[in-house]
């Protein structure tokens, strides 16, 4: 047997002027994104902004319908769209924020499991890390440097090889 030990790294800031202007800008953008969410059902609304090497912001938010599974969540609406907008241009960060309806979320909320299988799969196309911001709409925000830091033993392309 062996056993292996895995350490998360991760910043914490305790307002959003400590953090760089440029992700400043993301954070708020995902702030404002939030409050434009369609969550009738969870009452649980999540802004997500992406920042692409060129320089643009693309914003978004979660989607809920009636029947539960077919709804999605901010991050991978604005991954998606980013990458099929801009299929040249890397991502640089995601920030992502939870805003609830019904009570004031005191703490940062981390990317779904699906979302991080997705922003892990784009950073390894990419051969770059991408930051994740997390935050909510006030209170401290947490920033990793690289999905491995969320989702150590992710699925790759190259499980799916079959020339093993």
């Amino acid at each position: 047997m062996r056993q292996g030990k895995i350490e998360l790294s991760y910043e914490e800031y305790q307002s959003l002027e400590e953090l760089p202007e440029t992700l400043q800008e993301l954070v708020n953008q995902s702030r404002k994104a939030s409050f434009q969410a369609y969550s009738p059902y969870s009452r649980f609304r999540v802004g997500a902004a992406v920042l692409l090497s060129n320089g643009e912001i693309v914003k978004s938010n979660n989607q809920e319908n009636c029947s539960y599974p077919e709804g999605l969540c901010a991050e991978r609406i604005a991954l998606f769209y980013a990458k099929s907008a801009f299929p040249k241009e890397t991502i640089e960060a995601i920030a992502i924020c939870g805003n609830p309806v019904e009570f004031e979320l005191t703490h940062p909320i981390s990317p779904c499991g699906a979302c991080r299988q997705v922003m892990s799969e784009y950073e390894m196309l990419q051969k770059k890390p991408i930051m994740v911001v997390m935050c909510a709409v006030n209170g401290n925000i947490l920033l990793i440097r690289g999905i491995n830091q969320l989702l150590p033993f992710s699925f790759s392309p190259d499980d799916l090889n079959h020339q093993q």
